[in-house]
């Protein structure tokens, strides 16, 4: 009895200092006497516009007169079109249009620039994980080797990388690199990150293989297994299962790190975020949104860990 009230005491103090929180956050929105309007916001996730209708060559337009149908007759040629599944139009009959120019919105929901921009942040930090977990599975293995060359080039790596800041480390792979190796932003942006978290992996890993105790290592070559074999079968298991935890941090670094190539011609989630404000000047509106769009993907992520890490603990 005595424990329970205990454990309700320290709720009630959890709801207080929430509480306190928002009350906080409410005065001090408040004070700066800003407007919030936050009925803008859906329209950014998720578009009600429709897909833009383009013109698949250089035509004439004609629009019937009920508005219902749009044909094209081609400039210098016999090719023709009519379209009649659209919303708006936006060319007018008489027009002159080229290939890819804007004829009218077909009704629909489309995905809103929030939306694009968050499937850039994921796609971006998908792809740089695997090539990171790579990159630092193959430095962190160099760190605890025997031979001097591997040893000391995954030392010069780490500590160059993690000694950097990653935004310089954008730019020099972005201008410089991706300038001479002739690399979209998408593939620069995934160098960078790769090479980045591929540093801190690195370390997670070194730490977890010299965590385990050097009698496994012993244990198992006396069985006849050779050194690769004892790596893969005996000492890594035990070490990513130590490590889980840090690389899962690791990861949602990660996550917000991705935020910062949105200095590159990349619109990722944080680069649509300052495209809206430029057009709107609603700042915090957006940034609210942006930050709450970063909390669920990295709350997902900490959650599957928190599973993961359930389940190997069972094994």
């Amino acid at each position: 009895m005595r424990q329970q009230k205990s454990r309700g005491f320290w709720y009630g103090v959890y709801a207080l200092v929430l509480l306190a929180l928002v009350a906080g956050i409410w005065g001090m929105s408040a004070r700066v006497h800003y407007d919030w309007n936050w009925k803008d916001v859906p329209r950014y996730l998720v578009s009600t516009s429709g897909q833009e209708l383009l013109a698949p060559f250089d035509a004439y337009v004609s629009i019937t007169p009920d508005g219902k149908t749009l044909s094209l007759k081609e400039y210098g040629g016999e090719r023709s079109a009519s379209y009649t599944d659209f919303a708006q139009a936006y060319a007018e009959s008489g027009d002159l249009v080229f290939r890819d120019d804007l004829l009218a919105y077909q009704a629909g929901l489309k995905p809103g620039i929030l939306l694009v921009g968050l499937w850039m942040t994921l796609k971006l930090s998908a792809v740089s994980l695997v090539f990171a977990l790579l990159l630092g599975l193959v430095a962190g293995l160099g760190r605890v080797a025997d031979n001097p060359a591997a040893k000391q080039l995954s030392s010069n790596y780490v500590e160059l990388i993690r000694g950097t800041p990653l935004l310089v480390q954008i730019f020099i792979v972005y201008f410089f690199i991706g300038t001479v190796l002739q690399l979209s932003a998408f593939t620069a942006g995934v160098v960078a990150l790769a090479v980045f978290t591929g540093a801190y992996i690195a370390e997670i890993i070194r730490s977890g293989i010299e965590s385990v105790p050097k009698g496994q290592m012993e244990a198992a070559r006396s069985l006849g297994m050779n050194y690769t074999q004892t790596m893969r079968y005996v000492i890594l298991p035990q070490a990513l299962k130590k490590t889980l935890p840090s690389l899962a941090g690791q990861f949602i670094n990660l996550i917000k790190d991705s935020s910062l190539v949105s200095v590159m011609a990349l619109t990722d989630l944080t680069k649509a975020g300052r495209e809206i404000i430029s057009s709107n000047f609603r700042p915090f509106e957006v940034w609210f949104t942006i930050a709450l769009m970063y909390l669920l993907l990295t709350g997902t992520l900490s959650y599957l860990v928190r599973r993961l890490e359930k389940r190997l603990a069972h094994d």
